[in-house]
């Protein structure tokens, strides 16, 4: 079994009820979520002046391989009705693979760790949350100090009324 750290976000329709499915499809289709952040709302990341997003880090121990997971993510995107127009762009659901197991992979179709990771706040932040100590295989530094060292200064605020 491995061991993976995924963001979900949405910044489209009804945010939160997204990322509760993509859970739900998630957890059918790829493993079992043994954690989950808290929902994080974020400014958009990349292009300017569009909706704000709902962000959450999930951890999921699963069997498969890098790219089939990777295929599974781009299926459950594609049941929920991601459409891709533009990078950065408007999407109801995104699943970024962060961290598998502590891989490296540079592959034209997948990245791991996540190349951009170290710039985003909303991604460190849910992942510090559940994954504080987890260490950053190639710039061997933890989740922790990777957003204590962030320049990104976009924010990255915590919904109360959202449990898990």
């Amino acid at each position: 079994m491995h061991v993976v750290y995924l963001l979900n976000g949405s910044n489209q329709g009804d945010r939160l009820t997204q990322l509760q499915k993509a859970c739900r499809a998630l957890e059918k289709k790829a493993g079992k979520i043994l954690e989950r952040s808290f929902i994080y709302e974020t400014e958009s990341w990349g292009l300017k002046g569009l909706p704000a997003h709902y962000n959450q880090a999930v951890c999921l121990q699963t069997d498969l391989a890098p790219l089939a997971l990777l295929a599974v993510i781009q299926e459950i995107e594609q049941e929920m009705g991601r459409v891709r127009q533009q990078k950065w762009g408007i999407r109801n659901i995104d699943i970024d693979i962060i961290y598998y197991d502590d891989c490296i992979i540079q592959k034209p179709e997948l990245w791991i760790p996540h190349p951009l990771l170290q710039e985003r706040n909303f991604v460190l932040t849910p992942l510090t949350e559940i994954a504080p100590d987890y260490l950053h295989p190639s710039l061997l530094k933890t989740n922790r100090e990777l957003l204590a060292e962030s320049k990104d200064t976009l924010a990255v605020k915590r919904i109360e009324t959202v449990t898990r």
